[in-house]
């Protein structure tokens, strides 16, 4: 095989595809069934959704978006859409198989790098050979290597889909951010703020979940579980069936990893969690084509050897650019953790006050670096003074992370 991807999720599926489209043979290692079905939803805004010529894989899609800051809503104007992931995983699988992919199974436990092939060893004593190996297996990868610069914020959240006493949402409603408290208590409000993530998903079915944005350590589940029934029972609403349990962590902060080892990452394995959002799904399907075209230019050349072809596929998914957004983002995080909730609060209103091609794009990483740092200033000069002297005060590795703007 040309490449070997390792993994068998969304990320895996998205490049091994895109590979295949550019003429690559692809094998792939899964751990399970690779057609097992996917635990997680997976939510994009319309827009990208409509440029990607992807909206027909949607399950559900509201126009009437909105958040809580404050007394008053905050409405965001723009389509919310959320994935029909067993749609979205036959439209990968489906063109992968048809295009040659194959399947192994099995544990990925060694590999070895000769000049100009590598070979992954299998738990069931198989060596699997390939030119490359994009590692696609998660945020705990198997092969790729990312440096240790210190604690990593995870974005936690319990959620559930069911039918209710009352509509915890209205009807027709999509709800990004619910910053509402009351229901806790002033010294529960001094810690990690949470917010509710809500959605009507039609027949008199709704979804909530109660998130945490990010924090180091991540907010136990327990008490996100805790949270969202005081959340609802504030509310007067109680569920009546739970169809189905949502557990979500995953790192928002990881470092870039290694762009000079052998092994090219994909995915969470390659640090593609958004750092200011979580999203991923919407970079995997507009990154995998550029990826996929480095590794096949490079595998263009027989007398490329292995450490150089990574190196390009590497510098493919990883331009000077987006590593220097990428730490952008990182140091925006690391602000809005600090954030008590009055401060968190005030910064999100000024953030969706924005024009909205600004707040969009940061959300969905398609600014420009010029136009990205421009919005960010927008933000700075225009927000409360509590959240200035918030974004100006420097802590912890907050300097180093802006330093990587200069040298990613």
């Amino acid at each position: 095989m040309d490449v070997l991807v390792v993994g068998a999720g969304p990320a895996a599926l998205a490049i091994a595809t895109a590979l295949l489209e550019q003429g690559v043979s692809v094998a792939a290692l899964a751990l399970g069934d690779p057609q097992e079905r996917w635990p997680n939803t997976y939510g994009i805004w319309g827009e990208e959704v409509d440029r990607l010529g992807l909206a027909h894989l949607l399950a559900h899609r509201w126009s009437n978006t909105l958040s809580w800051f404050g007394d008053a809503s905050c409405p965001h104007g723009r389509d919310y859409g959320l994935f029909d992931k067993d749609r979205l995983q036959r439209h990968w699988l489906d063109r992968a198989e048809a295009a040659g992919l194959i399947w192994h199974r099995g544990r990925a436990v060694a590999i070895h790098h000769t000049s100009n092939q590598s070979a992954v060893c299998t738990d069931g004593g198989s060596d699997i050979w390939a030119r490359l190996v994009v590692d696609a297996s998660g945020h705990d990868p198997v092969f790729v290597r990312r440096p240790d610069e210190g604690p990593v914020a995870g974005q936690a959240a319990y959620g559930i889909v069911g039918r209710f006493s009352a509509p915890p949402v209205e009807p027709g409603q999509f709800v990004l951010m619910d910053y509402h408290s009351g229901h806790l208590t002033p010294d529960e409000r001094l810690g990690p703020p949470t917010f509710l993530y809500a959605m009507d998903l039609g027949d008199g079915v709704f979804f909530v979940e109660e998130t945490s944005l990010a924090q180091a350590p991540p907010l136990p589940l327990a008490v996100l579980k805790e949270r969202l029934t005081r959340r609802l029972a504030a509310r007067g609403v109680e569920a009546l069936e739970v169809q189905h349990e949502e557990h979500c962590l995953f790192p928002m902060n990881l470092p870039l990893p290694d762009l000079e080892q052998p092994v090219v990452g994909f995915g969470g394995a390659a640090s593609m969690v958004h750092p200011a959002s979580g999203y991923m799904v919407g970079a995997l399907l507009r990154r995998a084509p550029d990826l996929a075209a480095a590794i096949a230019a490079g595998l263009a050349d027989p007398e490329l050897c292995s450490a150089e072809l990574a190196r390009r596929a590497w510098a493919g998914l990883w331009p000077l650019e987006l590593r220097r957004k990428h730490a952008l983002y990182r140091f925006g995080l690391e602000k809005l953790m600090r954030f008590p909730e009055a401060q968190l609060r005030a910064f999100f209103a000024t953030f969706f006050a924005l024009p909205a091609e600004q707040w969009y794009g940061f959300l969905t990483n398609t600014l420009s670096l010029p136009d990205l740092v421009a919005a960010m200033l927008r933000l700075f000069v225009t927000a409360p003074g509590s959240v200035r002297w918030g974004l100006m005060e420097m802590k912890g590795r907050e300097l180093g992370l802006l330093g990587r703007l200069l040298r990613p």
